[in-house]
């Protein structure tokens, strides 16, 4: 699995900015402001569901609490939809459940007075990564609309 933390500073700049694009949710033409990482993941979602992102979009529209915006309705969406699909073994295989691990992945130095109770072992050897194991997904379905309209 590929490391998803940003290398600098400059680069989680540049991956924060928003990207504005059209989409169309029951026919009306409506501007949705995402980082880049999740128009990346609404284009797999809607590959892997085999429908556009315009479906998906109007999807979580007609579910979304009268007070949540869209764009926030696709946020809570996107995570639902992925953690709908995350099993024990593909968080093992992906390198979570070891902090150490993570503080070496993510390069981020800290400052203040937690800094030294968090990263205290920098000195050490590198935790070992785990050994990638085949992810097992779960299919999301019907459970993933259900999931959807309880908590968007």
């Amino acid at each position: 699995m590929q490391n998803s933390f940003p290398k600098s500073q400059e680069e989680l700049v540049s991956k924060s900015s928003l990207i504005s694009r059209n989409v169309t949710v029951m026919g009306h033409r409506t501007s949705v402001r995402l980082e880049p990482e999740m128009w990346t993941a609404l284009k797999e979602i809607s590959k892997r569901e085999r429908c556009s992102i315009h479906d998906i979009c109007g999807l979580i529209s007609l579910l979304k609490s009268q007070n949540t915006s869209l764009t926030a309705a696709i946020r809570v969406f996107l995570m639902l939809y992925f953690r709908a699909s995350s099993t024990a073994e593909g968080h093992k295989s992906a390198g979570h459940g070891n902090f150490e691990y993570m503080k070496h992945r993510a390069k981020i130095s800290f400052g203040g007075p937690d800094a030294k109770r968090i990263l205290d072992n920098e000195n050490e050897e590198p935790p070992k990564a785990p050994k990638k194991e085949a992810m097992i997904l779960s299919t999301v379905g019907a459970d993933k609309a259900a999931c959807l309209g309880s908590a968007v």
